[in-house]
C-alpha cells in the first residue's frame, strides 16, 4: 500500500532549460569566457610567463607615456569632512589550507593599507591601485596569502589584496569620483555566506596590467585613510568640503543560469544619486553589468531562464 505522505508530497521544481549562447548574447550579458577554443597561454601554458611579460611592459609604458598626473601626496592630518566609511572581516570560515592563506592575507593587507593610508587625490590627478601598493614580493615582507586563480583559491605571494581594492571601489562608488579602470572576477566562488556588499562590486587585481583607475573630475580634494584593526580592514574616505550628493548602490536583476552544462550567475549595480540637501533621489545610474561563471552549487530553483 502506498504511503499518504508520498501520494501527497509537493512536486520537485522544475529544472531550469539551459540557455544558449545565442540568448545569452542577445540578452546583452557579456559571457567571462568563450565557450571556443581556451586562449593560447591556457594551451600552451610555457606561453603564460611571457604573456605576464608583455603586458606589464605595456602598462609600464602607458604610464610613461600618459599625460595624467598620478597621486602621490600624502598627509597625516585628516580632512575634515568624511564622506565614507567602510570595513570587512579579515576571516571567513573556510577549510585548511584555505585558513593558512587567509592569515597570510592579513599580513598582506596590513602592509598594501599601510601604502594607501593617507593618500591624497586632488582635483585632476588619478589614483592606480598598482602604482602606490606597487608589486607585492617577498622583499617587501609578502607572504603567501589566499589567491583566486580559476575561480579557486591558490597560494600566491601577495595573495588576498583584492579585498582592499574592493573597499576602496565601494567607497568610490559612492562619490562623484570617475572610476577610469576596473576589472572584476570572472569566477563567483563562494556562496553568499555573510556577504555585506552586493555581489559585483569587487576588483581583480594583478600588477601591473589589472588595476583599479581612479581620476578626480571634480573640485574636492580627497584622502584615504585605511588599515587593520580589531579583525577587520577598514577604510575612510575623506574630503576637503561637503558634497552635495549622495549615493545608494545597489544591486538588481539578480539570478542564475545554466549554458552548456555550467551555471553563471549575473546582475546590474545601480546607483541612485540624492539630493544632500532634500533628499530627493535625483537621478538613476547603470554602473555594471556583471556575468560570472558559478564554482559552487547554487539551489537548484533559483536557477532560471536568463529571458525571463
Amino acid at each position: 500500500m502506498r504511503s499518504t505522505a508520498a501520494s501527497t508530497a509537493a512536486p520537485r521544481p522544475a529544472r531550469a532549460r539551459a540557455v544558449t549562447v545565442d540568448e545569452a548574447v542577445a540578452a546583452g550579458l557579456r559571457l567571462p569566457r568563450p565557450s571556443g577554443r581556451p586562449k593560447l597561454s591556457s594551451r600552451l601554458p610555457w606561453l603564460y610567463p611571457w604573456a605576464v611579460r608583455w603586458h606589464r611592459a605595456r602598462h609600464r609604458w602607458e604610464w610613461w607615456t600618459s599625460d595624467w598626473t598620478w597621486c602621490t601626496t600624502r598627509a597625516a592630518d585628516d580632512l575634515p569632512v568624511r564622506v565614507r566609511t567602510h570595513s570587512s572581516p579579515l576571516l571567513r570560515e573556510l577549510p585548511e589550507p584555505e585558513m593558512r592563506l587567509q592569515h597570510g592575507k592579513v599580513t598582506n593587507l596590513r602592509l598594501a593599507a599601510a601604502r594607501i593610508d593617507g593618500l591624497m587625490i586632488p582635483p585632476g590627478e588619478t589614483f592606480s591601485f598598482n602604482r602606490v601598493v606597487g608589486n607585492c614580493t617577498r622583499r617587501k615582507g609578502y607572504v603567501e596569502g589566499m589567491r583566486l586563480s580559476d575561480g579557486a583559491a591558490q597560494p600566491g605571494i601577495g595573495g588576498g589584496i583584492c579585498q582592499l581594492a574592493n573597499l576602496l571601489h565601494w567607497m568610490f562608488l559612492h562619490t562623484e569620483l570617475t572610476v577610469v579602470e576596473r576589472s572584476e572576477h570572472s569566477f563567483d566562488p563562494f556562496p553568499d555566506n555573510g556577504r555585506v556588499l552586493p555581489w559585483g562590486v569587487g576588483c581583480s587585481i594583478a600588477y601591473n596590467y589589472v588595476d583599479l583607475v581612479v581620476r578626480n573630475d571634480t573640485e574636492s580634494t580627497f584622502q584615504l585613510r585605511t588599515w587593520v584593526a580589531d579583525g577587520r580592514l577598514r577604510g575612510l574616505l575623506l574630503a576637503d568640503r561637503g558634497q552635495t550628493v549622495s549615493y545608494h548602490v545597489e544591486a538588481r536583476g539578480e539570478r542564475f543560469f545554466r549554458l552548456d552544462g555550467a551555471v553563471y550567475r549575473v546582475n546590474q549595480i545601480w546607483r541612485e544619486i540624492i539630493d544632500r540637501r532634500t533628499g530627493d533621489r535625483i537621478g538613476d545610474e547603470l554602473v555594471k553589468r556583471n556575468c560570472a561563471l558559478v564554482k559552487y552549487h547554487p539551489p537548484e530553483e533559483l536557477i532560471t531562464d536568463v529571458m525571463s
